[in-house]
């Protein structure tokens, strides 16, 4: 994936994505993808809601979820759930979701 460095990992049956969330945005959108200052890829991603009780959590779920067409159950985050950077593991064909995730960058 061009852009995507070590955002996006493959596994069986699901793709692995590392975003940097950044919660109280004046809209949810999923941005681009960006480098930290540690190295890491990241897809960055913004949401409304606010970082209490999970409610940020749940809004990237929802998000990812819609935006890569995919049911909300298909989408969790698997590490950094009070973290801005998280990795969501996202079920289905580690193909077509990479594909998905690129063309999603690429077109907004």
């Amino acid at each position: 994936m061009s852009g995507a460095g070590d955002a996006v990992k493959t596994e069986a049956g699901a793709v692995r994505l590392r975003v940097r969330l950044t919660p109280r945005a004046g809209r949810d959108k999923v941005g681009a993808f960006e480098v930290l200052s540690s190295g890491e890829t990241v897809l960055a991603v913004h949401v409304r809601a606010i970082p209490e009780k999970g409610a940020a959590n749940v809004a990237l779920e929802g998000l990812v979820a819609k935006s890569l067409g995919v049911a909300k159950s298909k989408v969790a985050v698997v590490s950094g759930q009070t973290s801005r950077t998280k990795i969501l593991r996202i079920e289905g064909d580690p193909s077509e979701l990479s594909a998905a995730v690129e063309r999603l960058v690429d077109h907004g």
